[in-house]
């Protein structure tokens, strides 16, 4: 099958790309590579560098192609910046995502799975969260995403769009030592920390008196390499007619203060914090039910384990110290 994967460069895009073609599917990667690194896509893949708000570029970065299907992960995802600079992400979220439709669609393109995010609940009153639970997002970063759900539901009424929203919990680890977590500025945890463990440095808690067992924001971390697998059994879903959002996560939560704690015995070092100010749309606990995807896209996880997950992302850190800047050892 011809894919198109949309923000290929970055950190979940470029182990969708690896797992695509390594199923044999022809690949292609759309960038601006204004957050991605050019050294984590896949030398087999085929690359065009646009924007995607800039609808004639990609109409003219796109001409004489044709796909079957786009994997979309192009997005802006940073919850604080959301925030403060709402009009960025409905910008690169939602209007992006449009024009990325209005000019593959005419090129064959029939079929897409979308990159949305737990963000889309808010703050639930219960856990696990199923995807029956309302859609109530708490910054602005989770209404992108939300909208943009809608905007392909519209476009598989009207237009006949296949579609299947893969709603993200806490990508972590890393897929192997070519393909990891490298962001400028970073803001996920594991990563960071991961970094002050190497540098000794100081990790932030923001807040320490959410209504949690120790008091700190608890999260569902599913590796990358089952989230990317994800991506081909949606794929494949579609060809038997099935769409909507999915939750992928691993079931089960993990503090921030736990999840210093596994890398400290990880890592063999001892990891400074400090507690800060709560950052502002930040829920105390997200934590996903995944057998909706697992029973009807057949996803079968496996790597599950809080311990194996920082592993990965240490062994990652220690061949490239400085990410895609370093030369992998």
């Amino acid at each position: 099958m011809k894919v198109l994967v949309t923000g290929g460069a970055g950190y979940i895009g470029s182990v969708v790309t690896e797992r695509l073609l390594a199923e044999g599917h022809e690949t292609t990667v759309l960038d601006d590579l204004s957050e991605g690194h050019r050294d984590a896509i896949p030398a087999a893949a085929s690359f065009v560098e646009v924007d995607l708000r800039d609808r004639a570029a990609l109409r003219g970065a796109l001409a004489g192609r044709s796909f079957e299907a786009v994997m979309h992960l192009a997005a802006s995802c940073l919850v604080g910046e959301s925030m403060e600079n709402p009009g960025k992400y409905f910008e690169n979220n939602l209007s992006a995502g449009v024009n990325l439709l209005e000019e593959t669609m005419p090129l064959g393109v029939d079929r897409i799975v979308f990159s949305s995010t737990a963000a889309t609940y808010g703050d639930p009153e219960t856990i696990p969260i199923t995807e029956d639970f309302p859609t109530e997002p708490t910054n602005s970063y989770g209404a992108s995403k939300l909208l943009f759900e809608s905007v392909l539901a519209w476009y598989s009424r009207l237009k006949g769009l296949k579609w299947i929203a893969l709603r993200y919990f806490n990508a972590a680890g890393a897929a192997s030592e070519e393909r990891g977590e490298d962001h400028d500025p970073e803001t996920h945890l594991i990563p960071l920390v991961l970094k002050a463990a190497a540098e000794g440095g100081e990790v932030q808690i923001f807040g320490d008196d959410y209504p949690t067992p120790d008091g700190t924001c608890v999260r569902d971390y599913i590796h990358i390499r089952d989230l990317a697998d994800a991506h081909l059994d949606a794929m494949r879903a579609m060809e038997r007619g099935i769409e909507g959002p999915f939750n992928l996560g691993n079931g089960a939560g993990f503090s921030v203060r736990e999840v210093i704690q596994v890398s400290e015995a990880v890592t063999g070092k001892s990891i400074r914090s400090r507690v800060a100010p709560r950052r502002p749309g930040d829920p105390p606990s997200l934590v996903a039910s995944s057998k909706r995807a697992r029973e009807i896209l057949g996803w079968n996880p496996q790597r599950g384990d809080l311990k194996g997950i920082i592993e990965s992302a240490w062994q990652w850190h220690l061949a490239r110290p400085d990410g895609y800047r370093s030369a992998a050892t």
